[in-house]
């Protein structure tokens, strides 16, 4: 899905910043302009992630241009590959000592999270190494 994205160009000494404005609060920064739709992707993957939303359809880009919030900018049009954005919880049935789960559970309780947040931040870590 093509989403527009606003960028605050940089200079030698300051990175290239960019607003994602269908989702709030989401921004990233590149060095290189050939670098912003790699950085985007992987700043809309970080704010997607672990949520139960619904992915905003992108706004028109005429009607950012007149919000005077976007001035002195430029707009790309970014293609976003929204398969990899799949934030709907899927249920999954796994089988675990059960020493582990209780150790899981008090680790979980005392972290203010759940099982679930747990298991799914310890194979994100996991996953994270071997990149």
């Amino acid at each position: 899905m093509i989403y527009p994205v606003y960028v605050h160009p940089g200079d030698e000494t300051h990175a290239h910043g960019v607003t994602i404005p269908d989702f709030p609060g989401c921004f990233s920064a590149a060095d290189n302009w050939n670098d912003i739709p790699a950085k985007v992707q992987e700043a809309i993957e970080l704010y997607c992630e672990g949520e139960d939303l619904e992915l905003p359809e992108p706004t028109p880009l005429d009607r950012l241009m007149q919000d005077p919030d976007y001035r002195d900018g430029v707009w790309l049009l970014v293609d976003i590959d929204t398969s990899r954005l799949d934030t709907r919880p899927t249920r999954v049935n796994v089988s675990l000592p059960r020493g582990l789960v209780a150790q899981m559970d008090r680790y979980a309780r005392a972290h203010g999270m759940t099982r679930s947040g747990l298991i799914a931040t310890a194979v994100r870590e996991a996953l994270h190494k071997d990149c």
